[in-house]
Formats: structure tokens, C-alpha cells, sequence
């Protein structure tokens, strides 16, 4: 239920940010023209002593009474428990508002000015922004802390971003009308304009940092924008400075939402790529001027190379190189160090490193899991060798899993006890995320669904499972004619089929159906990870289970390689090579003999091919128009997937179909999820990296 009191909370903050405001002036006006403070001072701080010339206060007094009247505005939003976020932005906004509203009613009685032209100048003074964030950065330190919500970071992040853009859009773009006033004088405003692109374009790096909630992005974007508000009051003011201003004090605010530690092997990184990066521009820089000497006004020399080079950023040229190489040649310092900072910035803040880990033991304890509790048609699918094992608390439960781009692709359902299911995906999402890496599970059956819901992830449709029911396969009857016109037609040609395991096969043979894998393959590299095995040969005792066909000379002319499954009585197909030379319908023919060994030995269950989108293809399906459009783009990628093909094999057994999907934390990290998905199942050129 409300609490009466929370309404009148914002009012009280409210009324006490409008009282401190005039009682901080007025201490200001009492004390603000002592002579003995050092350092420079803030112009029309106290607009009405403007006509003594006495506006102007030092600005470490100004600094100090702001600061402190933060600090007690701050108690004071924490004492009506105001969250830090919401006192921060009330407290900013109400005292630049009625500082900038008493500053122009100043200036307009001083200067016996319109009333628009006061608050017009009132809008540029710095000491306005100056006591509004201050007053902001108090909230920000002393107000209530509040729970993690998912969308801040992701807000926070788009924001510094954008306040990164503008910061090079500023850098590049100067304001002729800026308001720097005497504290900026000319050498200042250059070294503004050269800091503007580095600190901007790193701003655009921590953000993505700060997307995944990492502490260092949350230090690096602090440190950086205290830096750009600083650079908008030396280079001049616009809306890219308040806006620097308002995302620094709301990132203070939001300073629990960023706890997600680094990788631990970043900072070797880091270290490595300054070095590089501290080598490479001089070095660019030597080079540079060496090859066009001819517009230097002295001779080459290693220090006067050196010299031009490290000033080039602060200054347009120091007239010692000639146009256009003069021109061009500091822009390039420039652009060059912002690539080594992003370079190196972004190694800080990435993802953590996948490393494949799958130790003997670990790969015993899924394998033991799987037998007792893989069901699921893909569950022997997780024991291939390039993924790694999340488990348990209790070890009864696991779940297979591979990182691809900074996304973490899980291999079909978790495996397990079913009371352990949940409490496992939960504890694998925290996992994944504090390493800065996507979540996404290729394979997900209808099952889990209402899990992966609980949990805040979003499922999508990716396509159909053919599954054949053993007992109730027939060839009977017209639909299937083609199917037994096959089986007849081979048999009569003398085709046999041999059933062993990987370790009943003898060498000789092995190598036949190596050879024959191989030239199936045609020099491209073995396709599948969610439902595929990885190697012919890898599986243990009575993990996988070969159909080989042999010719009418008894020699293999195709197999079938199938991972078994005796939790749920099953066969999976995982690839089925042949020699090119084969009949038509050796594939179908080994099948229905695959069903009759099925049968005898207490399989169920056979599944057959993966018909991806397979309810875009169905014949007779009702699309609409959105789904006619997709149809048609997945059909113009027949000719390097196969799609509509697949579904039409698996028509002709009549089977089952068991919906499969592709499980997501958000719909926008699709692009991201499917190029990781096309990598790991070996349909793009970095497939073998494993690097997160």
C-alpha cells in the first residue's frame, strides 16, 4: 500500500533546493569578494555588484559554498527517501532554474535591459551550470539507494553515447559564438578542440561497456565526461554540455547499478595496446614528416620531428610545415590517437574471454546425465567436444554451452532433474552476464518454454524437428509410395545394411567411411553444433550408432551417423554422407531399415532432419503478409542453406514435428545471435574462434 507520506516527499526536496538556493547567494553576496583566495574567478556570479565590478567571486569559494549547500540538499533527499537518481535530476534542475530566473532579473534591473536579452545571457553563465550540477552531484552522493532496473544501464548508455557523438561533432564543428570569457584564453581553447575527438570517441566505447553494467566502463565514462564538461566550459557552451552534465550526475546516481567486474586478463591487454599505441603515433609522426621534409622550413631532425608531433593535437601548426602538409598533418595526430584510445579502451572494456574448458571428469558427469536424463532428441548433441559445461549447485543437472562474438549459445535444453532446471538457467544467466556475454539457446524445445518465459527471456520460432514414431511407421499406403518404391528397388539391386557402433567398426572400415564423409564434404569444413555430433569417431561405447549401406560388392557406398539417446529411447541423425555415385533414394532406403533396427532393439524415437522455418514452407500454410516477405527472403538463401529442401525429405516419412526455437534475452540482439548461431554451426569464415 502507498505511504500517504510518499507524495509530499518531491514537494519538501523541491522546497528545500528554492531555499537553498537564495540562502547559498546570499552567503555568496556576504563573503564573495574576499581578495585572498587564490585562483582564477567565475564572471556574474553575483550579477548584482556588476556595476562596482565586483560580479565576479573566486571560484574555489564559489566551488566550496555549492558544494556544501549540495551535501545538506543532499541529506535532505535522503532523509524524505528520494531516491538518488530523482534527487539528483530535481535538485539540478530546480537550482538552475531559479538561479538562472534571479540571475536575469539581476542582470535586467543592473543593466536596464529587456527582460529576453536578460535571460538570454543568464542561460550562458557558467556559474549557473556550475551550482545546478553540484547541486545535482549532492543528490546524486547522499540520496536513497535504489534495486537494479534492467533499462538504466541500457538508457545511461545510449546517453553517453550520444553526448560522446557531440562531444566530436563539437571538436570538429567549433562554435565561433562560444562563450569562453577570461579563464579560456587561446591556447586553452586549442587544447579543448584537441581533446574534444579522443575524449568523444572514447565516450562512444565506454558506452557499450556501460550497456553491460561493467564497473571500468563506469569509471572511464565518469572520468571522461568530467573531463568533456569540463572541455564545454572551456571550448563554449551548448546543449552537448548540459547534456554532458546531466548523463555525469545521473551516472553518479546510478553508480550500484555498474558492479560487474573485468576480465581478469584485460589489463594485459590494456598495457600492451598503450604501449603500441604510445610507439605508433610518434612513430606515424616521424615518418610523416620525414617523407615530406621539403615543407619544413629547417632541416629533418629526429627531435624536431618529435617536437611537431607531440603539439600537433594542441594547435593548428606552428608554422614550421607548409601547407597543405601543415593543414593535414595535426588533423591526423589526432584521428590517429582516438583510434589507439578506442583500440585500447575497447580491449579494457570487451567482453571476457571465452577459453573451451571440458575436463575428463566434467565430460563424465554430463555424459552421465545425459544418459539418465536426456530425453530430449538433442540431448547427446551436448556431449560434442567444443563446448563447455555449466552444472548444478547439486551436479544433477547441466547445461552445454559455447561463446561466439560475446554471445553465449546454449545447446538445446539443460539437461537434468527437473527441480534443478530453473535454479541452473537462473545461475547461468548471472554467470553470462557478469562476464559481459549475450545469452542465447539455439534448439529449445516447446517444454522449456514456459522456463525460459519465467526468467524474462523471449522465445522465437526457428523451425521443425521431424521426428518418426517407430512403432507406427508404415510403407504402406499412397501418400508414401516413392519411400517404398526406394526400399524395394535397392533391395532388389542387392543393397545391404550393416548397424554397429564406433567401437565395433574395424580400422579398415573406418577409414572407408572417413573417406567417404570427407569427399561429401567437398573440402568444406563439418557443418552443425546444436544437432550434429563433431566427429565420427568421438563418441564413447554406445553413444552413436552408424547405418552403413553397402553396394552389391559389399563395399560402403553411404552411412548414416546417429547419436543415441536411452533416456528417451531415440536416435538423432546427425549426418548421412554418401559417394556421389549412389542410387536415388539410398538415403530413404536406409532410413526404413534404420526403423527396422529400431524396432527390434527398443528404440521409439527417430529424429530425422531439422526443417528450419518450416511453417513459412509447409504447403497450404496461411501467411500473412509479413510472413509472404519473409518467405520469399529465405527462399533467395536456398543456394547456401538448406531450407525448403530439408522439409520436403522429412514430408515423405510422414513423421511428427516437434517446434523448435531460438531463445533470446531481448528481440534486439537477433542480428547478433544469428551471425553468432551461422559461426558456431561453421557457415562463416571465423567459425573456429572461440574467443568471446
Amino acid at each position: 500500500m502507498r505511504n500517504p507520506g510518499d507524495a509530499t516527499r518531491p514537494v519538501l526536496l523541491a522546497s528545500a533546493a528554492v531555499a537553498a538556493t537564495f540562502v547559498a547567494t546570499g552567503w555568496l553576496y556576504l563573503v564573495g569578494q574576499a581578495r585572498d583566495i587564490p585562483g582564477p574567478r567565475i564572471a556574474d556570479a553575483l550579477p548584482l555588484d556588476e556595476l562596482p565590478h565586483r560580479a565576479a567571486t573566486p571560484l574555489l569559494l564559489y566551488i566550496a559554498v555549492w558544494a556544501a549547500a549540495g551535501a545538506l540538499l543532499g541529506l535532505v533527499g535522503r532523509a524524505a527517501r528520494v531516491d538518488r537518481l530523482t534527487a539528483a535530476l530535481v535538485l539540478a534542475l530546480l537550482v538552475g532554474l531559479v538561479l538562472d530566473a534571479s540571475s536575469a532579473l539581476s542582470i535586467a534591473v543592473v543593466r536596464q535591459i529587456p527582460a529576453q536579452h536578460a535571460f538570454d545571457h543568464a542561460a550562458g553563465l557558467r556559474a549557473v551550470y556550475l551550482a545546478a550540477a553540484l547541486a545535482g552531484l549532492g543528490g546524486a552522493l547522499l540520496g536513497r539507494a535504489r534495486p537494479t532496473r534492467g533499462r538504466r544501464s541500457t538508457v545511461l548508455a545510449a546517453a553517453v553515447a550520444t553526448a560522446g557523438a557531440l562531444d566530436v561533432v563539437r571538436a570538429v564543428l567549433p562554435d565561433t559564438h562560444a562563450i569562453v570569457g577570461g579563464l579560456a584564453p587561446d591556447a586553452v581553447v586549442s587544447l579543448a578542440a584537441a581533446f574534444g575527438v579522443p575524449v568523444g570517441v572514447a565516450l562512444l566505447v565506454s558506452a557499450r561497456g556501460l550497456a553491460r553494467r561493467q564497473r571500468a566502463a563506469w569509471l572511464a565514462a565518469t572520468a571522461l565526461l568530467s573531463l568533456s564538461v569540463t572541455l564545454h566550459v572551456l571550448h563554449g557552451f551548448d546543449d552537448g554540455g548540459v547534456l554532458a552534465g546531466v548523463v555525469l550526475v545521473s551516472l553518479v546516481a546510478l553508480r550500484g547499478d555498474f558492479d560487474r567486474r573485468p576480465d581478469p586478463s584485460a589489463p594485459r591487454r590494456v598495457l600492451t595496446r598503450v604501449a603500441l599505441t604510445l610507439v605508433a603515433v610518434p612513430l606515424f609522426g616521424i615518418v610523416a614528416i620525414w617523407v615530406n621534409r621539403a615543407t619544413a622550413d629547417r632541416p629533418f631532425a629526429l627531435g624536431f620531428a618529435l617536437r611537431e608531433t607531440l603539439i600537433a593535437p594542441f594547435s593548428s601548426g606552428t608554422g614550421h610545415l607548409q601547407a597543405p602538409f601543415g593543414e593535414w598533418f595535426p588533423i591526423s595526430v589526432v584521428i590517429l590517437a582516438a583510434l589507439g584510445i578506442a583500440w585500447t579502451l575497447s580491449s579494457a572494456l570487451a567482453p571476457w574471454r571465452y577459453e573451451l574448458q571440458q575436463a575428463a571428469v566434467e565430460r563424465a558427469r554430463a555424459r552421465s546425465l545425459v544418459t539418465a536424463w536426456g530425453a530430449d532428441t538433442l540431448a547427446p548433441f551436448a556431449l560434442r567436444a567444443d563446448k563447455s559445461y555449466f552444472f548444478s549447485v547439486e551436479e544433477n543437472a547441466f547445461l552445454a554451452y559455447r561463446v561466439v562474438g560475446g554471445i553465449a549459445i546454449v545447446s538445446g535444453d539443460p539437461i537434468g532433474a527437473p527441480e534443478a532446471l530453473e535454479p541452473l538457467v537462473t545461475r547461468f544467466l548471472e554467470y553470462a552476464r557478469a562476464r559481459g556475454w549475450k545469452v542465447a539457446v539455439l534448439g529449445a524445445s516447446e517444454e522449456t518454454l514456459p522456463l525460459y518465459r519465467g526468467l524474462g527471456l523471449t522465445a522465437i520460432y526457428h523451425g521443425d524437428e521431424a521426428v518418426l514414431d517407430v512403432e507406427r511407421f508404415s510403407l504402406e499406403g499412397r501418400r508414401i509410395r516413392k519411400v517404398r518404391q526406394s526400399v524395394h528397388r535397392l533391395r532388389r539391386e542387392g543393397y545391404t545394411v550393416r548397424f554397429a557402433t564406433p567401437a565395433e567398426i574395424p580400422a579398415v572400415m573406418r577409414g572407408e567411411l572417413d573417406g567417404i564423409a570427407e569427399s561429401w564434404r567437398a573440402g568444406e569444413p563439418q557443418k552443425g553444433f546444436v544437432m550434429a555430433l563433431d566427429a565420427l569417431f568421438g563418441s564413447e561405447g554406445d553413444d552413436a550408432l552408424f547405418a552403413i549401406g553397402c553396394g552389391p560388392g559389399g563395399v560402403p557406398d553411404g552411412f548414416i551417423h546417429f547419436a543415441t539417446s536411452p533416456a528417451g529411447a531415440a536416435l538423432s541423425l546427425s549426418s548421412m554422407p554418401r559417394r556421389r555415385t549412389t542410387p536415388n533414394g539410398f538415403n530413404e532406403w536406409l532410413i526404413c531399415e534404420t526403423v527396422e533396427w529400431a524396432r527390434e532393439h527398443g528404440y521409439r524415437r527417430i529424429s530425422l532432419n531439422f526443417a528450419p522455418f518450416a511453417a513459412l514452407f509447409a504447403e497450404g500454410a496461411e501467411l500473412g503478409t509479413v510472413q509472404r516477405l519473409e518467405r520469399r527472403a529465405l527462399c533467395s538463401l536456398k543456394g547456401h542453406f538448406q531450407l525448403d529442401n530439408l522439409l520436403h525429405f522429412n514430408e515423405k516419412f510422414e513423421p511428427g514435428w516437434s517446434r523448435r526455437y531460438v531463445v533470446v534475452e531481448c528481440r534486439r540482439d537477433l542480428p547478433r545471435v544469428g551471425i553468432a548461431a551461422l559461426a558456431a554451426e561453421s557457415y562463416l569464415p571465423f567459425a573456429t574462434r572461440t574467443a568471446g
